[in-house]
């Protein structure tokens, strides 16, 4: 949300400095509508970004976020480093995970960035992860 924000008072601080040639001009020539014009290239170019851009980024966080809060023990994940194990232990942000017999590590939980199912045995893979 701070994005947003900061990214809005951006493209307000913008067009009021593009808007200020409009006022330069006098007051015969100018018409109440061409500030109007003036801001509609830069508010289509902030819906754009929304669109396209903030909003999808956005649902895919969301989508990885309660990835991370579903996970529990015997879980198979894939880290961001390439790493396959099974889920022992989550411990707040911390996950134990066991990548080979007597072998176990610890990461950080934003570090996992898929859970493999059990019926397909194949990766489901966020698009988070994928781009």
């Amino acid at each position: 949300m701070k994005r947003v924000f900061n990214f809005t008072a951006f493209a307000l601080l913008l067009s009021a400095i593009l808007a200020v040639p409009a006022f330069a001009q006098d007051a015969s020539s100018a018409s109440p509508f061409s500030a109007l014009g003036g801001l509609t290239p830069l508010l289509l170019i902030f819906v754009f970004f929304y669109l396209f851009l903030l909003r999808p980024q956005q649902k895919k966080a969301k989508e990885h976020q309660s990835l991370l809060n579903t996970l529990k023990r015997d879980d198979k994940v894939i880290t961001a480093g390439g790493i396959y194990g099974t889920v022992v232990a989550v411990k707040g942000e911390i996950v134990d995970i066991k990548i080979a017999d007597g072998v176990s590590v610890q990461v950080a939980k934003q570090s996992i960035s898929s859970v493999i199912t059990n019926d397909e045995n194949e990766a489901k893979i966020p698009d988070v992860v994928k781009k």
